[in-house]
C-alpha cells in the first residue's frame, strides 16, 4: 500500500506533466509556413537535332542503296563540321513496302521506302545553321525536330533553389514581425515539383531556315516552416 507522502508526490508530478503537455503542443503550433520561389532565364547552349534521309526504290535493295549513298554524304558533312562520333547516334531506320492506295482489289506493290535518321548533339549552338545547311545540301530531306537544352541545368537549378529559400526567409521574417514575434529555426522544408517548361521543338521537312534558340526558364519553388519565438 502506498504511503500518503509518496502518493502526494506522485500526484503532484502527474499534474505537472499534464500541465506541460498542452504548453508543448501550443509551442509546437507556433510556426509560420511560407512559399519561396525563384526563376532564372537562361539561353540554351546545346542543340539536339534529328535529321536524316528518306529514299524510294522499286526494290528493297534499290531503296537501301540510294539511302545509304545519301546518308553517307550527310554523315560526312556532320563530321566535317566538327561533331564527334559520340554525339551522333542512329535513332530511326525503317524499310517499308509501298502499295498503290487507289487500286481496288489486291494491293499492288509499288516499291520500297527506306528512312534513316540520326540524332546529333551540337554543343556549340552557333554551328547549328551551318550544319543544317550542309546536311540538307548533302541530301538530308527529313528533320523530325530541334531541341534546345541547357547543359548545366542542374547547377543552375541549385542556384534557383538557394534564391527560393532566401525568398521564403524574407517572407517569413515579414510575417513574424507583423505578428510581434521573432523568427526561429527551420522546422520543415520541402521542394514543390515544378514541371519543366516545354522545350521548343520544330517538326518539319528539312529546309534551310533560320533557327532561334530563345531562352529557357528554370524555376524552383520551396515551402518552408519556421518556429516563432516571443
Amino acid at each position: 500500500m502506498l504511503r500518503a507522502p509518496y502518493l502526494a508526490r506522485l500526484i503532484a508530478v502527474a499534474i505537472f506533466v499534464a500541465t506541460l503537455a498542452p504548453l508543448g503542443a501550443r509551442a509546437a503550433d507556433r510556426t509560420v509556413t511560407v512559399s519561396g520561389e525563384a526563376t532564372l532565364s537562361v539561353a540554351p547552349d546545346t542543340a539536339i537535332i534529328r535529321i536524316g534521309v528518306t529514299s524510294q526504290g522499286k526494290t528493297a535493295r534499290e531503296a537501301s542503296d540510294a539511302n545509304a549513298h545519301k546518308m553517307t554524304a550527310v554523315l560526312g558533312t556532320i563530321k566535317e563540321s566538327g561533331i564527334p562520333d559520340r554525339d551522333v547516334q542512329t535513332s530511326r531506320l525503317t524499310l517499308q513496302p509501298q502499295y498503290d492506295p487507289n487500286k481496288a482489289g489486291p494491293a499492288r506493290l509499288l516499291g520500297f521506302q527506306v528512312t534513316n535518321q540520326v540524332t546529333v548533339k551540337i554543343r556549340e549552338i552557333d554551328k547549328l545553321p551551318n550544319i543544317l545547311d550542309k546536311a540538307i545540301g548533302a541530301g538530308a530531306n527529313e528533320m523530325s525536330g530541334i531541341e534546345f537544352v541547357v547543359s548545366e541545368q542542374s547547377k543552375l537549378l541549385d542556384q534557383a533553389r538557394d534564391e527560393a529559400v532566401a525568398d521564403a526567409h524574407r517572407k517569413a521574417e515579414l510575417y513574424a514581425k507583423a505578428a510581434g514575434a521573432k523568427l526561429g529555426p527551420v522546422v520543415a522544408i520541402a521542394e514543390e515539383g515544378v514541371p519543366n517548361p516545354p522545350r521548343p521543338i520544330a517538326a518539319m521537312r528539312a529546309a534551310a531556315v533560320p533557327v532561334a534558340p530563345g531562352e529557357r526558364e528554370l524555376r524552383a519553388v520551396v515551402t518552408v516552416s519556421y518556429e516563432l519565438k516571443q
